[in-house]
């Protein structure tokens, strides 16, 4: 087939450009395609680690639920050793010190609140872990160090939460002026709904005189 003049001119452009830029543009082609794969394989990895993280996550809370903390040592030590970047490894730890509070087992709770503090990739279980490690400190009577995890910067929806804890460390310090002001704060940030919370802290201002 005869090409005319103007076809002739873009076939010639084309070839030139195909000669300085073919081998950039397989590159960036072939660049591209490893990414795409690259990124299903991370994909795959992510989803096959969420997986074996929730059936361990399943086997903790049957081993708090049986009462056996042999199992839930085993699975909660795998849990944070070898999958600690997902959300289970932190209910996980959460559920492992709530097991070692109610027997007394201060040590371990703290441990286990202080992995999710430090480990967390959720900002909203840390300030919950941070919320129960606080309360374990004010049983040991470490008031200024509970006060002082109380004191880092949390979202607002756990704001109550916080001044209600705070003002029970300060009463325990016997400083009833500032527990009063703290457990103002926690009614003023409360939810209105929440009326089980809203009575137990008004009992305890109540308790100091309003």
């Amino acid at each position: 087939m005869a090409y005319d003049l103007e076809e002739q001119e873009q076939l010639a452009t084309l070839k030139s450009w195909w000669k300085d830029n073919g081998t950039k543009a397989i590159g960036l082609l072939l660049a591209a395609a490893l990414a795409a794969s690259g990124w299903h394989a991370w994909r795959a990895w992510q989803a096959n680690q969420s997986q074996q993280a929730a059936a361990l996550y399943e086997s903790l809370v049957k081993a708090v639920q049986a009462n056996d903390a042999k199992a839930l040592r085993d699975a909660g030590g795998t849990l944070v050793e070898s999958y600690p970047r997902t959300l289970y490894a932190t209910m996980g730890a959460l559920a492992a010190a709530r097991f070692h509070f109610v027997r007394a087992d201060l040590k371990n709770a703290k441990a286990q609140l202080q992995w999710a503090v430090e480990r967390s990739p959720s900002d909203e279980l840390r300030d919950l872990a941070r919320l129960r490690l606080a309360a374990v400190l004010l049983d040991e009577k470490t008031y200024d160090e509970a006060l002082a995890l109380l004191a880092a910067k949390h979202a607002a929806p756990i704001e109550a939460q916080y001044a209600a804890l705070k003002g029970d460390i300060l009463v325990a310090k016997n400083q009833p002026a500032e527990a009063k002001t703290a457990y103002k704060l926690a009614l003023d940030k409360s939810d209105a709904r929440n009326a089980a919370f809203r009575a137990s802290v008004q009992l305890r201002l109540d308790a100091l005189g309003g």
